[in-house]
């Protein structure tokens, strides 16, 4: 293992653009692959980070970039958190202390940082497709650039990247893979690929062997009889050396490896190999995730993504409160402890969805699919249709894949299956790709489906129960990190599907808030009450469909101003829904302000901060309610709408 020692960057700090690596010695980039990782290791532990990922495909970073000429050649990544050294090495060694920082450069690749991120990358599976479209663009437009993907962190387990697999292999085009193969995903990979993938590790290098024997067949006397001969001991030597069914060279690529992917010179001379070659290549290059620094080495699945750190021990930064993650995977086991119909699934996620410890309580029970939420949610809707009860526990942002099978497997059969949602709303510093901010407005139009959202963590688990009990699809969203810190009951009890909760009374107008946006907006509403004098009531919602409509009749007559509150995009969204109940029970007269996201992708930054840009901090909430309320409301209307002004707050 590498020493990390901290020393000032030299080589790094002279590295402006990719083309600078080429008149470097083979030491000197060994050099440059010691400082990237220093680099990498200092900024991670102080904004966070995908650390483990990033550190094992530094090596690949530096041979790819002195062998190839981006942005001229397309260099693909999947996923993009692997790319930190990629970022280093295009420009951005400067700026790379902003990593993940509002204002700052993303923790993924992005189209509209730099010219040298060919392809956006937030979620696994997409780089192959991508690299053919790049190909055939080379193609159809005269040129001949490479196209080279790096494939890693369990992408290739994506269905999506089996299907562009097969239509490369046929094509024929210049398309170069590097499998980046570490033998993880976010998890230690599972599956049929993992156990093929670890068969060929174990196999000796055949590319060279398998040459000599061609090149001395050839020697002989030639002839067409004897052409077809050769043809056939290629494929018999290909299956004497490595393990049957070679599924690569079977799907039309020419397979290089297994090689050392912290080798730079053997990837390099890889890369140039299968530019020779020529047609779609696949190399097989072997990694350790977390390489070059011990803790991430031992646990990467612990330091896969990971908050600020003390570098020289690896101590992760200490959280206070119980995570909205955690209640949920306690809840579960113990509904599982009296209900053996419990299944728990996840998609490559176990630590990050809250089921490390369902797995180990139960591991007949337990399904982790690898990165595969279409088969995910399919697999569960069968589970249900067979009297089990499937708890699919999926991030909002990845759920997203798995639309199409929602729709067709769960809804439309009623199947019930309980989707836990994690991290819906803003996400803080992964970004654009990975806030849940889409996630009702896509549940809520399927038939058949019930949707809630806990206002705290208490609630979610007597949610979870309400969510198992159910005899039909249901979906619980619950938000990233802490939860507000409230005791937790000892008993869980049923919530009644479709009914709010009041919590305060307000003659002036009432805030009807979903998640854990109720408490800020209970804070707003004191706010108006001290400083403005304002009556404001605050309705829990709980669930987005049903709806409540019982309730939303009394505050409509009651105060005639209603006002809407997520941490989700608007159009779709609960406001929406709200809106549409006033128009189905025609209260024309009543006023509404929808707050939210209105038609945008979100950066990165420290979810406070977000809200706070957002004004969908307690204050926030509290100055837009205000100038909706002022009395000079009434004559901005005749320019323009008010909630249409109010939306042009939010969005800044």
């Amino acid at each position: 293992m590498q020493e990390v020692s901290f020393c000032m960057a030299s080589l790094l700090e002279r590295i402006r653009q990719p083309q600078d690596l080429k008149g470097l010695s083979h030491g000197e980039l060994e050099q440059l692959a010691r400082e990237l990782r220093e680099v990498i290791i200092r900024t991670v532990s102080k904004s966070g980070g995908h650390l483990a990922p990033a550190l094992g495909a530094v090596e690949i970073a530096v041979a790819v970039h002195a062998t190839l000429d981006s942005p001229k050649d397309k260099i693909i990544w999947d996923t993009g958190h692997q790319a930190y050294a990629h970022k280093l090495l295009t420009g951005r060694y400067e700026c790379f202390h902003t990593l993940r920082q509002y204002g700052g450069i993303s923790g993924f690749l992005r189209r509209d940082e730099s010219e040298h991120d060919v392809w956006g990358a937030g979620h696994a599976g997409t780089g192959l497709s991508a690299a053919m479209g790049f190909a055939i663009a080379s193609k159809m437009c005269g040129s001949n650039d490479t196209v080279l993907v790096i494939v890693g962190d369990g992408a290739l387990q994506e269905g999506m990247a089996w299907e562009a697999l097969h239509n490369i292999g046929d094509s024929k085009l210049n398309i170069i893979v590097i499998l980046n193969d570490n033998a993880m995903a976010i998890a230690p990979s599972v599956g049929a690929l993992e156990k093929y993938l670890r068969k060929l590790r174990s196999s000796p290098p055949y590319l060279r062997l398998k040459e000599m024997l061609e090149s001395a067949l050839l020697r002989l006397p030639k002839g067409q009889a004897l052409i077809d001969v050769i043809e056939r001991w290629k494929d018999s030597v290909k299956q004497m050396i490595i393990p049957p069914g070679m599924i690569f060279e079977e799907l039309g690529f020419a397979y290089l490896g297994p090689i050392n992917g912290h080798s730079i010179l053997t990837v390099m001379e890889a890369i140039r190999e299968a530019k020779t070659i020529g047609g779609p290549v696949i190399i097989h290059a072997l990694t350790r995730k977390g390489f070059g620094y011990e803790p991430a080495e031992k646990d990467p699945c612990k330091y896969h993504s990971v908050p600020p750190f003390e570098v020289h021990t690896g101590e992760l930064r200490e959280r206070g409160k119980r995570t909205y993650t955690s209640v949920f995977g306690d809840t579960l086991v113990r509904l599982a402890e009296s209900d053996p119909r419990i299944i728990a699934i996840t998609a490559a996620m176990p630590d990050g969805t809250g089921l490390r410890k369902f797995s180990q309580r139960f591991p007949e029970r337990y399904f982790d699919v690898g990165m595969a939420e279409q088969h995910a949610v399919t697999f569960a809707a069968a589970l249900a249709l067979n009297g089990f009860k499937p708890v699919v526990a999926i991030y909002s942002t990845f759920l997203q894949r798995a639309f199409d099978q929602i729709v067709h497997d769960v809804c439309l059969q009623r199947a019930p299956v309980v989707f836990a949602i994690d991290r819906s709303g803003l996400v803080g510093e992964d970004g654009q790709t990975h806030h849940g901010t889409f996630d009702i407005a896509f549940l809520r139009m399927i038939p058949n489906m019930v949707l809630m959202m806990p206002k705290d963590e208490n609630e979610l688990q007597h949610m979870l129960f309400t969510a198992v009990l159910h005899d039909g699809p249901v979906a619980v969203r619950y938000p990233k990190g802490e939860g507000v810190g409230v005791e937790l009951d000892e008993q869980f009890h049923r919530i009644e599907i479709g009914r709010w909760e009041t919590i305060k009374e307000g003659r002036d107008a009432t805030i009807i808030a979903i998640g854990d946006s109720v408490y800020r907006s209970l804070e707003a509403s004191e706010i108006l009450g001290k400083q403005l004098g304002y009556d404001v009531g605050v309705v829990n919602a709980r669930f987005v469909k049903p709806l409540d409509m019982e309730l939303i009749k009394r505050v409509a007559e009651a105060t005639g101003r209603i006002i809407t509150v997520e941490e989700h995009c608007l159009d779709g969204g609960f406001g929406s829904a709200v809106l549409e109940a006033l128009s189905n029970c025609q209260f024309e007269h009543v006023r509404t302000l929808r707050i939210g996201i209105h038609d945008r992708f979100v950066e990165h930054g420290p979810i406070e901060v977000l809200r706070q840009k957002l004004m969908l901090d307690a204050h926030g909430i509290a100055s837009l309610v205000a100038r909706w309320l002022s009395p000079q409301s009434d004559e901005l209307k005749s320019d323009r709408s008010l909630d249409d002004r109010m939306i042009a707050c939010i969005t800044g």
